[in-house]
């Protein structure tokens, strides 16, 4: 027999708690002589078991029911798939706190929030201490901020000397000049990177072309370009952020963004750009689509990592004319330009090694042109020539 304080003892309870349980009949004591609670063996296994049950997550009321009947295997159930969600809730914090913390990657958070929130991820990011140009690289390449940069540093070795940081061709730039309806004498050039579409804008618009990046390399290059080919008094350069343009409303007759748009976010590029061009006015624009509604799964499976926003042609267009634009033409990129953007990059990569590498890139860089090589016929860049609707 155990007096109520030894019970307490045994068990890990107060004596309040033995009490109130006796109330409730999960345990009885008897009486001694002097006047004492005593409490048999029964009722220390009694409390035992009660714990175990406890410790399942049932409720006291519950694991009352459990000792007077048979065990509700319906009710253990629901228990047991509460407690898996809330396992699994947990465990996606810790790995959040543990990535944060530089001790995992954060690779799917910053590709789950990009997806859902890329305003917001763009301002945390910066309030972490990125510049704008790492801020938005980060989200471009949905990599780990903690291997950032490695892992930049790595990308631009890979493209080092490289004039395409992305498939694009003259012929296709000057297809969607000339389906413009009249040739723009003041263009933005967003995202121009090193300038090859800006030089060709340039000589057969003769109008001024102000080109925008946010890599102070490649404009240096661009600028080097611009002398070389007597193009100063048509070309303007601009260091600054597609996020945040800074310009008057209705600036230009024309903005060109040739695969840059997504950096934002299509739509929010769309919505974002439109005031800077006249009533009007027109916006010429690229973007990875699919082009059928079954691609191959391992295809589906690389893009909807790395862009998650990417759709067919139809829903494309149907987003487009939600913004404010109409499709004057459309068409896709040829193969000659994927060519011009792998050909160099494939020679490149023949010459390193990944031993010299600290972060992943030239294994995610292989990895690409592996899609590339064996799934462009189920993707590809899409030229959208567009005009400003006047409402």
């Amino acid at each position: 027999m155990y007096r109520i304080s030894e019970l307490a003892l045994k068990v890990g309870l107060s004596r309040s708690t033995l009490l109130y349980y006796e109330k409730l009949g999960l345990i009885s004591s008897r009486r001694q002589a002097n006047g004492y609670r005593a409490y048999s063996e029964h009722d220390l296994q009694q409390l035992k078991l009660l714990q175990q049950l406890q410790a399942g997550g049932l409720t006291l009321k519950e694991c009352q029911a459990c000792l007077d009947t048979r065990i509700d295997r319906s009710l253990l159930l629901e228990r047991l798939q509460a407690l898996e969600q809330e396992i699994a809730e947990k465990q996606q914090s810790r790995d959040l706190l543990a990535a944060m913390l530089g001790k995992a990657s954060m690779r799917g958070w910053h590709q789950a929030l990009e997806s859902q929130a890329p305003g917001a991820h763009l301002a945390w990011l910066l309030k972490q201490g990125f510049n704008e140009k790492q801020a938005l690289r980060l989200k471009w390449l949905s990599r780990d901020m903690n291997e950032h940069d490695h892992y930049m540093a790595d990308f631009e070795r890979i493209f080092d000397g490289l004039d395409r940081l992305g498939p694009g061709s003259a012929e296709d730039t000057l297809e969607a000049l000339s389906a413009l309806p009249v040739v723009p004498q003041n263009l933005l050039d967003i995202g121009c990177g090193r300038g090859l579409s800006t030089l060709l804008l340039a000589t057969h618009t003769q109008g001024l072309v102000t080109a925008l990046d946010n890599d102070e390399y490649s404009l240096a290059r661009l600028r080097e370009a611009v002398t070389t080919n007597a193009l100063d008094h048509c070309v303007r350069l601009l260091c600054a952020s597609m996020t945040e343009l800074p310009f008057e409303r209705s600036s230009f007759d024309a903005v060109w963004a040739e695969g840059s748009a997504y950096i934002m976010g299509f739509g929010n590029a769309l919505k974002s750009w439109r005031r800077f061009i006249k009533p009007e006015g027109f916006l010429v624009v690229s973007d990875l689509i699919w082009f059928t509604d079954q691609p191959h799964p391992e295809a589906s499976s690389f893009w909807q990592k790395n862009y998650p926003d990417m759709t067919t042609l139809e829903s494309r267009v149907s987003g487009i004319n939600s913004l404010g634009y109409q499709v004057l033409h459309s068409f896709p990129l040829s193969l000659h330009a994927w060519e011009n953007y792998l050909a160099p990059l494939r020679e490149k990569i023949a010459e390193l090694s990944v031993e010299g590498f600290s972060s992943k890139a030239l294994t995610d860089i292989k990895d690409e042109i592996d899609i590339h090589d064996r799934f462009l016929d189920d993707y590809g860049y899409q030229f959208f020539i567009l005009q400003k609707n006047s409402a």
